[in-house]
Parts: C-alpha cells; sequence; structure tokens
C-alpha cells in the first residue's frame, strides 16, 4: 500500500536488492496512479487500487500510507489473513502491536494478536540502532538529543519545495549573507510554514503538549517502547534543515552506571546494522549515509561536564533504513522465526 511514493519505490527496489522471496507482488497505489507500471525483478507491476477483497490470499501486506488510510485498510488486510507491516504512526503505541527496529527487538515479531506489527518513526529508527548496544550494557537514563531532518521526511512535497525555493534562491547569496531575506520568500512554500532553502527551522511535526512536537514525542515514547523501559527519560528538539535525504542527531547520553568512551565504541563497533566511522575526522554527515545501509556514528566523546556520560553523532538514510529497509528485514525476521 502506497507503492508510488518515495517509501514505496524504495520499498520495491530494497526488496529486489535483497532477494526476498516473492511469488506473487501486488501493488496498491492512489487512483490516480490506478494502472501505472512500476519496474519489479526485471519485469513490471501494474498499480492497483484497494477495494473489497483486495487483501485475499495475500501473506504479507507492506503499508505505506497516511495515518487515516491505515487506520482503515490493515485491519482488513489482517482480517483477511495477511500479516502487516505498518510504516504509519497509526499503531505504534498499541499495546498489542509491537513496533520493531530489526537490529533491536526483533523477537517481539513473535507476538502479533492483531497480525500487524509497526514500523516506528523513521528519526527513532536511525537512533536506536545506535543507542540499543550502549542501553543493554549500561542501561539508558537520560537522552537528551537535537535532530537535523532532511526535506524528504515531508515526502515528495517536501523534497519538490527544498529544490524549487533553492532555484528561486539562486542570485540571491549576497542579499542573504547580508540578512536581507527577499521579502517574497517569506510566502514561498506549502510544506512548512517559513523558506526550507538556506534556513533551520527548529519546528518538524505539528505543536503538541507542552510545547513539544509531535515528532519529539515520537521520541520519548517510541524509545521506551521499542528498549522495553518506561522509565529511560528523553528530552528532543528536532529540526528540520535544507538536506534532501538523511536524518542526523546530536545526542548526549547519560547512564545507570558510569559509561566511557572506549566502552562506548567498542560496544558499537560490535552493533548489527551500524558503521562506527572512527578514521579521519570520524564525523560522518548525511550525505554519505543516503542511499546506504548502515546508520553511521561518529565523535564519540566522553561529556567533560558529566563523568560517566557520553556524546555521539547519528545519521542514517530515512527513506531507507528510517523506512523501506526495516520494513524488508521485519519481513525477512517473520520468515525466520515462521
Amino acid at each position: 500500500m502506497g507503492a508510488t511514493g518515495l517509501v514505496g519505490t524504495e520499498m520495491l527496489s530494497v526488496l529486489e536488492e535483497r532477494g526476498f522471496p516473492v511469488e506473487e507482488l501486488r501493488a496498491f497505489a492512489s487512483p490516480r496512479s490506478l494502472g501505472r507500471r512500476l519496474p519489479f525483478a526485471g519485469g513490471e507491476v501494474v498499480c492497483e487500487v484497494l477495494a473489497d477483497g483486495c487483501f485475499d490470499g495475500l501473506d504479507l501486506v507492506i503499508v505505506d500510507v497516511d495515518e487515516s488510510i491505515s487506520e482503515e485498510w490493515a485491519p482488513k488486510a489482517a482480517a483477511a489473513g495477511a500479516i502487516v507491516i505498518d510504516k504509519s504512526s497509526a499503531f505504534r503505541m498499541d499495546p498489542d502491536v509491537p513496533l520493531v527496529v530489526a537490529e533491536v527487538n526483533p523477537d517481539d515479531m513473535r507476538s502479533l494478536p492483531r497480525n500487524i506489527a509497526s514500523c516506528p518513526n523513521c528519526t527513532t529508527m536511525v537512533l536506536l540502532v545506535a543507542l540499543a548496544p550502549l542501553h543493554r550494557a549500561a542501561g539508558l537514563d537520560r537522552v537528551v538529543v537535537s535532530t537535523y531532518q532532511a526535506a524528504s521526511g515531508a515526502g515528495q512535497p517536501g523534497i519538490d519545495e527544498l529544490e524549487n525555493l533553492w532555484t528561486k534562491l539562486n542570485g540571491e547569496s549576497r542579499r542573504l549573507r547580508r540578512a536581507a531575506l527577499h521579502p517574497d520568500l517569506l510566502a514561498l512554500g506549502d510544506v512548512w510554514p517559513k523558506p526550507i532553502a538556506g534556513n533551520v527551522i527548529p519546528l518538524a511535526g505539528s505543536v503538541k503538549e507542552q510545547g513539544y512536537t509531535s515528532e519529539e514525542w515520537k521520541l520519548v515514547y517510541e524509545t521506551r517502547k521499542i528498549l522495553h523501559d518506561d522509565a529511560i527519560r528523553v528530552s528532543a528538539t528536532c529540526v528540520r534543515v535544507p538536506v534532501f535525504v538523511g536524518h542526523s542527531m546530536s545526542v548526549n547520553l547519560e547512564f545507570r552506571r558510569p559509561m566511557d568512551k572506549a566502552e562506548a565504541v567498542e560496544l558499537l563497533q560490535a552493533a548489527p546494522g551500524l558503521t562506527l566511522v572512527d578514521h579521519g575526522d570520524g564525523a560522518p554527515t548525511a550525505l554519505e549515509g543516503a542511499g546506504v545501509d548502515p546508520v553511521l556514528v561518529g565523535r564519540v566523546r566522553d561529556d567533560p561536564s558529566l563523568p560517566g556520560a557520553i556524546n555521539l553523532w547519528v545519521t542514517g538514510d530515512n527513506l531507507r533504513k528510517g523506512a523501506a529497509l526495516n520494513g524488508v528485514q521485519m519481513a525477512e525476521v517473520l520468515l525466520q522465526q515462521r
């Protein structure tokens, strides 16, 4: 479901790249994409639309649509006998739906009371690959995280808006350097209330309780659920930056027993789904993480203000590991378990 979207097309690529065993593939999209042909495994799959009975005979349904559509159709797929892997936020906090990062808590897939398993938000996904091995060793007490989230987190409209604004900014660099923002720019764009090109917007998601955004609260609640620890304290500030692909995070970690850089490095080097960048400047960028499977971690440092705490930098592809890849990995876990 959602086969023609940014994540949907990435999903098709990942299924093909990883050789996932598909006997029959069906692609569902919106009515405007009915009949559209999508490449897959040397051939094509023709887009269908959702309708009563459309899930009959399917073993697995992977969902990448808006929450409201998922709330309506994912239970129908489950009732038809399919296992559903849902990427929307519709079921993430449902106690009968496991919230899974494949490298972190795959055993949670063994119990599916509703025949639905959920993927976390793309920012949580990237972060938890790095945090999980440290938590298992020393127990996370407090996480303070600032995110730098790519425009593609808002889907294709986010990418288009960033690209269009960059084009319109061409020739305005001298004006911008003088901090005299062209007044026309303030009205540009529909995705964000302020221009994203050449800018940093310290507000990702909609504002919720206590002034924190939906993106920030997702980091709080999803981290606790995935790590099975409601005592972890999480404080987040989510920021949108003019990057096309790749979410990055600056993270400060306090533990229930002291941890130093040497131990953290050893744990991260052995962690699945993660590459520790400890050569050169040890500062992986979003551009380096785009298009690759592993989450990149660098700048691991002892916190000089708080012995036993550490700082690190995390970046990963929000479309790939943050969505499509984890969905396929969850399906692979199902095959292994069953």
